[in-house]
């Protein structure tokens, strides 16, 4: 068969769908199905016959056109049984099978038949119900998980009808991320779904699925298969996210092809035959390394990529020639018919705007990666009460949850059991108010006093959430019962309450992440701007973010992640969608707590001995012990005592007209019901609280008044007249919170008594993660030492993903050298990923694969230390997006930018400078200088205090015109900010009117910790690896410092 004169008869090709699918006659074809079969009618071997709605609905099948080929599939109206009769009477070559496009209509037979071939799919569970709201009793909801034939899916979980076309699907979100759901939906204008802060329970009126929610990134990919040897994938924004739907100026969606791993290429392969769908599109979640499908289309074409449709043209020929014309050549033509007369493209330079800049050392440079290490925003003042308790009702509390185990404490989290230790709490504080005849006791009135505190904290806001309070009973004393005629049992008759409670991030926190995120947005990424942006959407910037387990912590993570993405809506789906909780990297001080008590205690020597911090002539003075301490220390303990009583004294007559006030409510008042996830995402403050005369926030005068009650009696013990240094920290953070919070309430003296605890506090902080530099450095290499090996990982992978990018740009470069004769027939191919075939394997060359071999061998050997390997297969369980550059409309597919955040709280930003500006105080680097520069020693020594939202940055460069192998190819930069280091009585101007205003203080710029000429590169870091692993076979412990020390320990040599 020849184009142009065509020996023989045509081909005929039935397109059998309702004509919303492919508008025929006149009209102008459906954009992906018309662009098709188009191209295919330019090969001069096909005759395109169109059914059309009339005939398809109401002729009878033996009247339907005759054809070879028939292109049919189900959609609203079209009359399936119908198309499968005809098939059976006609027998054409059918492209997706009709018999099992029922199935794609039951998700539940979509994921039956998924698992018959053993694709991979999420963790799921039926709940079948024959009638609405039918009461099932495999089926159990609680709080925080759904439970399905003793199969327990925790919150976040996804709930899906079993009807393929309804696409209200619903997220249930964790107590303790805010709680609430989203219902995702078909797009409605630029909206995908809808955040719904106050549904917490899940829908009973008809049969549903219930999965794992899968962490994917923000990232959802859609799989289009045309036969079982071609897919095609692109990736969008998921509507987990934020539910704005990205879309283009032609207001289509926005797509961007990527490149799918081999597994999932087979994958994409199983999915077209075990439906028997030729053309077949699919949803595709990546997760922890993984790959599952979470949902099947059937007929389904990429929108707006004329290579895709070319390459769909070619694959759909083949396959009908060879079903009816076996014997005639399917090979593709050199140039495709529909691109004869079409001009060549102009072809683009090879200049790369906006992607270098002109770095120090007056050579082009590229970015590669930003690495922060972040503490969380301004934040409630963190409170714990401590009570004996021996009532009847809370010891059988603490049996009811601990499985009634006598000797085994019990924590309380959730909203049922903080409700019932509310509703117990309730019947036991008495009904007369402090300083009755009823509380004549000291004893009693202080344990009366503490359970009305209680009661006030879990009446707090009316709602419960473990991210912000905790209650733990723990057993102290027994004794032995008859249990009826079984013998004896142990009862506890007293048990300890802890409740913890505060440390919420406020709205002025929330407000400080934000920004800060657009700040890092617009200034951290030379040469991009808001090109961070499209970089972000494209899949050319990979983006993680990790948090500690602190829930202001991660409540500040989503909101600069909101603030750096440019997103809409409430924190609780961003934080559930893109941040990664790691507590083990992130949080807690047991490794030195041992060396911090010691360091406390030679604090506490110091200053109540009235010692003068002393350091030898011509040293520099942070080298000294107790370094940064005033002088006067001792002299200003009594009169911190003195202030915070006067305070305390106003607090408490402000909280008695409140009591007076609510005297006659009842204790047994309904609670009004409080929006939880609207408060999280509050910015502003609340106005009318304010005008009322009321603390800000949710803290009433009560709960105001036991905070300062609890300073001024732990600050000083007048029976032993023995003051405690670690309760200044205490006082100031109080301070601080109500000069910024509460300045309304007038409260005479706060700011003398701010003065002086910033005084005390600026010496005592520093001095608690160790008293000398060199117990700083011991005790900051043991908090800091799994993020220490995380950055060090973050930037090694920086680095051999550049390499491999280099050089398979390299080999491309010289590829394209020697065929360049030929280069315009190879771009005229289509991409065919035919199995088994040399030319599918040469396509995926786009995948960028990792070619520095060496290196990869390398990271993985034994050299590295085994915190180091733990951490480096969790970077590989991370779910990974890249830009396939033969169908992306991107100028720069390979340019790639990583971000690594990690949110954390004041230890591990203290832990980390520490071991930064100390790490050759290590007895192996005696001699050495310091990473920091001198400059950068004495403005880490004068700055004091790591206030709110302080950072620590780490970039990598790398200067493409170096060669691959010179060690100066990557460099590094340090910068540090302090944070919203402003007090917020430094300030009285206008600026500072307006910032008190909104109750919220700004955050400090970054400043460099090398000097201007320092040349920081990664080569130490390879060199030393060895030495670092000899040094372990001698010793259990490696210092994490001293191998961040060697591989960075150029930072002052030029």
């Amino acid at each position: 068969m020849v184009k142009g004169d065509v020996v023989g008869k045509k081909i005929t090709v039935g397109v059998c769908v309702m004509e919303k699918k492919v508008k025929c006659g006149a009209e102008v074809f459906s954009a992906p199905m018309g662009q098709i079969l188009e191209r295919l009618q330019a090969f001069g071997e096909f005759e395109i016959i169109y059914f059309g709605d009339k005939c398809i609905i109401e002729d009878p099948i033996e009247r339907w056109p005759v054809c070879d080929c028939l292109i049919a599939f189900y959609s609203t109206g079209y009359p399936l049984d119908k198309a499968k009769a005809y098939a059976s009477l006609r027998k054409p070559f059918l492209v997706n099978e009709l018999e099992l496009q029922h199935l794609l209509h039951d998700r539940r037979k979509v994921y039956e038949r998924l698992e018959m071939f053993g694709i991979p799919v999420p963790r799921y569970a039926l709940v079948n119900r024959e009638v609405p709201y039918q009461e099932l009793d495999y089926f159990v909801e609680e709080e925080d998980f759904v439970e399905v034939h003793g199969n327990r899916f925790w919150k976040p979980f996804v709930e899906k009808p079993v009807h393929g076309d309804d696409h209200r699907i619903m997220i249930y979100y964790p107590s303790s991320a805010g709680g609430g759901m989203k219902e995702l939906f078909r797009k409605v204008g630029n909206r995908s779904s809808e955040f719904r802060p106050e549904v917490r329970r899940v829908r009973r009126e008809g049969s549903y699925i219930y999965e794992e929610f899968m962490p994917t990134g923000g990232t959802d990919v859609k799989v289009y298969t045309v036969g079982p040897e071609y897919a095609h994938a692109e990736a969008r924004k998921s509507p987990v996210v934020d539910g704005v739907v990205m879309r283009n100026p032609d207001g289509k969606e926005v797509r961007y092809p990527v490149l799918l791993t081999p597994t999932e290429k087979q994958m994409a392969r199983e999915v077209c035959m075990a439906f028997r769908q030729s053309v077949c599109g699919f949803d595709l979640l990546r997760c922890e390394g993984r790959s599952y499908v979470c949902d099947v289309n059937g007929w389904s074409f990429v929108k707006n990529s004329y290579k895709y449709y070319d390459d769909a043209a070619c694959v759909l020929r083949k396959m009908f020639l060879d079903a009816k014309a076996p014997h005639l050549s399917s090979a593709i033509p050199p140039i495709l018919p529909w691109k004869v007369n079409e001009p060549s493209p102009p072809s683009e330079g090879l200049t790369r705007q906006g992607s270098g800049i002109i770095g120090t050392f007056g050579q082009a440079e590229e970015l590669r990666c930003v690495i922060a290490i972040i503490r969380h925003g301004d934040r409630t003042p963190k409170q714990k009460v401590k009570l004996k308790v021996t009532e009847e009702r809370l010891l059988n509390l603490m049996l009811k949850y601990n499985g009634g185990r006598p000797r085994s404490e019990t924590k309380l989290k959730s909203a049922v059991q903080l409700q019932d230790l509310l509703d117990a709490t309730r019947m036991l504080v008495p009904r007369t108010r402090p300083g009755r005849e009823s509380d004549s006791e000291a004893e009693d009135l202080e344990h009366a006093e503490k359970l009305r505190q209680v009661k006030a904290v879990l009446e707090e806001g009316g709602h419960f959430s473990g991210i912000y309070r905790k209650v733990q009973l723990k057993p102290l004393k027994w004794v032995k019962v008859t249990k009826n005629s079984e013998g004896e049992e142990e009862r506890p008759v007293e048990a300890l309450m802890v409740l913890k409670y505060g440390g919420v991030l406020t709205h002025a926190g929330r407000k400080q992440a934000e920004e800060l995120g657009r700040y890092f947005r617009n200034n951290m990424y030379p040469g991009e701007g808001t090109g961070l942006l499209r970089l972000h959407s494209t899949y050319r910037h990979d983006l993680k973010i990790y948090s500690s387990d602190e829930g202001r912590v991660q409540m500040s993570a989503a909101a600069f992640a909101k603030g750096l993405l440019d997103l809409e809506g409430q924190l609780t789906p961003i934080l559930v969608s893109l941040v990664s909780k790691d507590s083990s990297m992130l949080d807690g001080l047991d490794n030195a707590s041992v060396e911090m008590e010691e360091a406390k205690a030679r604090l506490n020597e110091i200053i109540t001995s009235g010692a003068k911090t002393v350091h030898n002539n011509g040293s520099p003075p942070w080298l000294a012990d107790g370094a940064g301490l005033p002088s006067n220390a001792f002299e200003l303990l009594p009169k911190l005592v003195e202030l915070t009583k006067k305070v305390t004294e106003q607090v408490r007559l402000l909280a008695q007209d409140k009591d007076e006030e609510l005297a006659e409510i009842s204790s047994y008042d309904v609670i009004p019901p409080y929006d939880q996830a609207k408060a999280l995402g509050k910015t502003n403050i609340d106005v009318d609280r304010i005008a009322a005369g009321l603390p800000c926030g949710s803290e009433g005068f009560l709960l105001m008044y036991a905070r300062w009650r609890k300073l001024e009696r732990d600050l000083y013990n007048e029976r032993k007249e023995r003051f405690d240094i670690t309760q200044i920290p205490d006082v100031y953070d109080s301070c601080k919170y109500d000069l910024l919070h509460n300045a309304h309430l007038n409260l005479e003296g706060l700011d003398e008594l701010f003065k002086v605890a910033q005084l005390l506090a600026d010496g005592v902080i520093p001095n608690e993660y160790g008293i000398n530099p060199k117990q700083k450095l011991k005790i900051g290499s043991k908090i800091a030492r799994r993020l220490l090996g995380k950055l060090l990982i973050d930037l090694r992978n920086t680095r051999e993903e550049a390499i491999s990018v280099a050089e398979l740009k390299s080999n491309q470069d010289q590829h394209s050298k020697l065929t360049q004769g030929e280069k315009e027939d190879t771009q005229s191919q289509p991409k065919l990923h035919i199995k088994h075939d040399d030319v599918r394997k040469s396509s995926n060359a786009g995948e960028l694969p990792k070619l520095h071999i060496k290196n990869d061998d390398m990271r993985r050997s034994s050299t590295t230390s085994d915190i180091s390997m733990d951490q480096d297969d969790d970077d590989d369980k991370e779910p990974k997006y890249r830009l396939d550059p033969k169908y992306a409309n991107v100028k720069t597919p390979e340019r790639m930018r990583g971000t690594r955040l990690y949110f954390t709280s004041e230890s591990h930003i203290h832990s980390l400078m520490n071991v930064l500006r100390y790490c050759n105080l290590d007895e192996s680097l005696q001699g050495e200088d310091s990473l920091v520069c001198y400059n950068a020693l004495e403005r880490l020594h004068k700055t004091k205090e790591l206030d709110y939202m302080s950072y620590l940055v780490l970039r990598m460069f790398e200067n493409t015109e170096v060669h691959l192998e010179d060690p100066k190819r990557f460099r590094i930069e340090m910068t540090f900010s302090r944070g919203a280091d402003l007090s917020p009585l430094e300030k009285n101007d206008s600026e500072a009117a307006s910032l008190h205003q909104e109750h919220t203080l700004p955050i400090m710029g970054p400043e460099r910790l090398q000097e201007v000429v320092s040349y920081l590169t990664l080569d130490m870091m390879e060199k030393w690896f060895a030495v670092c692993h000899a040094r372990r076979r001698f010793s259990s412990t490696i210092n994490p410092c001293w191998i961040l020390w060697l591989f960075l320990k150029e930072c002052s040599r030029a």
